[in-house]
C-alpha cells in the first residue's frame, strides 16, 4: 500500500502543522483514493501568518528593486529544478493531466518568475512635473504591505505564482491559501522556497474556507486580497471585507463563447472548438473554456461532423500516461454538479449531439472509483437554457447556430459572463468588429487559451489582475520652495 504523505504549512520560513492538529484527506481524482494529508489549519494559524508577513514586509519592501529581483530569479531556478516533481503532483492532486502540468504549466512558471524578477524596476518608478518655477509635483509606488492570494484547484501551482511572483515584485509580502481540494502541490512549493526566499517573505496556509480563509480575508493586517475562483466566493469575500475595505481583485468564472464563422479554416476550427478550448483542457475545469460554442448556419453541420468525430477520439485514464488525453472532475462535489447538468440539459430539451455518459464504464479497474465524466456536447438554439447561461465547469459545452455577424455578437453577449472569447474567421474586418464588440476581458482570434497577458474580465467574471503594478498604489507628493 502506497503511503499517505502529510504536508505542513509554510509561515514565517517555517514547516508548520495546522495549531490545533487537524487534517484534511487530500484524494486523487483520478481514483477516488486518498493519497495525502494537508493541515486543517484555523484562525489561529491565518494570525500566525499575518504576524509573519507585516514582520518581513518592511525589510522585504525597502530591499532595492535589483534586490528582489535577485531572489525571483533563485525562485524561477527552482521551479526548473523541480518542474517533473511539481508537475506529477499537480496531476495527482487535481487530475490535470501530465501532459499539461508538465509541457504547459512548469515551463510557463520558469518563464512567469524571471518575468517577474525582470518587471521589479517597473513597482518602484514615479512621474515628476513642473507646475511652476518652485513648484514641482512627483509620484511613487508604493507596495500595498500584505497580500493574500486565495487560489482555485483547478491549476494551483499556475496561479499561485501569477499571484505571489509580482505581488512579491512589487513589494508586498504575500499569504497564499489554497484550495482545499488541491493543496499538495502549492505545499510542496512552500517546502521548496523556504530555503530560498527570506522568512515570513512568502506564507502558505491550507484548510477550509470559512475556518482559516474568512480569517484571512477579515484581519486588518492584510492590506488587498486577490482571489481567482467562482462569483459566489467572491460575494463571500467582498462581504468578509467590507469593514476593513480593503481592495479586491477578483478573477472569475465564465461561460465564454467561441463563435466559428462560414469562412473560417474548419481544420483549425474543429480542434479549436473542442480539445483545444473546452473538453480537453482540464476536463473543461477552466475559467476561460470556451462552453457556448456558436456556429454560422452554413457550415453548421459540417462543424457538427467534425466536432464529433474529434470527441470520438478522446481518451480518459491515467492522468500520468502520455496517451490520455482527457482527465477527470476533481472531486466528488464537483462531480454530482457536473453531471446533474447532463440531466439539466435533457429536461430543458437540448439535443445531446455526443457524449452524456460517466462513471466507472469508461475507464479500467485502477481507475474505477474516480471522477469521470465523457466529454459531452448538446445543441440548442435557445440560448436562454441552464446549460447555456450557467457555468457547468466540466467537460460540457453547448452548440448554437446563427445566421449574421450582428445575431453572433447578440448570442456571445447575452451572459452574465464576460472573461473571454475566441473568433474563427479568415475576415480581418469580421475578427476587429467582433473584438470591439464582444463584451469579454480577452478575445482570441483564430487560436484559443494562449494567455499573453493579464487576464481580466467584465460582469461577473471579475475585476483586476495580477500584474506587478496591480499590486501597487501610486502616492503623490506637492514640493515648493
Amino acid at each position: 500500500m502506497t503511503q499517505v504523505r502529510e504536508y505542513s504549512n509554510l509561515i514565517g520560513g517555517e514547516l508548520r502543522p495546522a495549531s490545533e492538529g487537524g487534517t484534511l484527506d487530500s484524494v486523487n481524482p483520478a481514483t477516488g483514493k486518498v493519497w495525502a494529508k494537508i493541515p486543517r489549519s484555523t484562525a489561529a494559524d491565518a494570525e500566525a501568518a499575518v504576524e509573519a508577513a507585516r514582520k518581513a514586509f518592511p525589510k522585504w519592501s525597502g530591499m532595492p528593486a535589483a534586490g528582489r529581483a535577485h531572489y525571483l530569479r533563485k525562485v524561477a531556478q527552482v521551479f526548473a529544478e523541480n518542474a517533473k516533481e511539481l508537475a506529477e503532483l499537480e496531476t495527482l492532486d487535481n487530475g490535470r493531466l501530465i501532459t499539461e502540468t508538465a509541457k504547459r504549466d512548469l515551463p510557463g512558471m520558469t518563464y512567469l518568475w524571471t518575468n517577474a524578477a525582470a518587471e521589479c524596476s517597473a513597482a518602484v518608478e514615479g512621474r515628476s512635473v513642473d507646475f511652476g518655477p518652485a513648484s514641482q509635483g512627483i509620484t511613487r509606488r508604493e507596495p500595498y504591505g500584505v497580500v493574500l492570494g486565495i487560489i482555485p484547484w483547478n491549476s494551483p501551482i499556475s496561479t499561485l505564482s501569477a499571484k505571489a511572483a509580482f505581488a512579491l515584485a512589487a513589494g508586498n509580502t504575500v499569504i497564499i491559501k489554497p484550495a482545499e481540494q488541491a493543496t499538495v502541490s502549492s505545499l510542496r512549493v512552500g517546502e521548496l522556497l523556504r530555503e530560498v526566499l527570506p522568512p515570513g517573505v512568502l506564507n502558505i496556509v491550507s484548510g477550509l474556507g470559512d475556518e482559516v480563509g474568512d480569517p484571512l480575508v477579515r484581519s486588518r493586517g492584510v492590506n488587498k486580497v486577490s482571489l481567482t475562483g467562482s462569483p459566489d466566493t467572491a460575494r463571500i469575500i467582498t462581504r468578509a471585507s467590507a469593514d476593513t475595505l480593503k481592495p479586491l481583485a477578483l478573477e472569475l468564472g465564465g461561460k465564454s463563447p467561441n463563435i466559428v464563422f462560414a469562412d473560417a479554416d474548419l481544420d483549425k476550427a474543429a480542434p479549436g472548438v473542442t480539445t483545444q478550448a473546452i473538453f480537453t483542457a482540464n476536463a473543461g475545469q477552466i475559467c476561460y473554456g470556451g462552453s457556448r460554442i456558436l456556429i454560422q448556419r452554413p457550415v453548421y453541420e459540417e462543424m457538427l461532423g467534425r466536432m464529433k468525430e474529434i470527441m470520438a477520439g478522446i481518451k480518459l485514464g491515467d492522468t500520468l500516461s502520455p496517451e490520455t488525453t482527457m482527465g477527470p472532475i476533481v472531486s466528488r462535489d464537483q462531480y454530482e454538479r457536473v453531471t446533474s447538468y447532463l440531466e439539466i440539459g435533457a429536461k430543458e430539451g437540448a439535443e445531446l449531439i455526443s457524449g452524456g455518459r460517466f462513471g466507472a464504464e469508461l475507464v479500467d479497474e485502477v481507475h474505477a472509483e474516480g471522477y469521470w465524466v465523457e466529454p459531452t456536447l448538446f445543441a440548442t438554439e435557445d440560448n436562454s437554457l441552464r446549460v447555456c447561461q450557467e457555468e457547468i465547469f466540466g467537460p460540457v459545452a453547448v452548440v448554437l447556430p446563427f445566421d449574421t455577424e450582428e445575431e453572433a455578437i447578440k448570442l456571445a453577449n447575452d451572459s452574465i459572463y464576460g472573461l473571454a472569447a475566441g473568433v474563427w474567421t479568415t475576415d480581418l474586418g469580421t475578427a476587429q468588429r467582433m473584438f470591439r464588440r464582444l463584451d469579454t476581458g480577452t478575445v482570441w482570434v483564430n487560436t484559443y487559451r494562449k494567455v499573453m497577458f493579464p487576464l481580466e474580465g467584465t460582469k461577473e467574471s471579475g475585476y483586476g489582475n495580477d500584474s506587478v503594478l496591480a499590486y501597487t498604489r501610486e502616492k503623490a507628493g506637492l514640493f515648493e520652495f
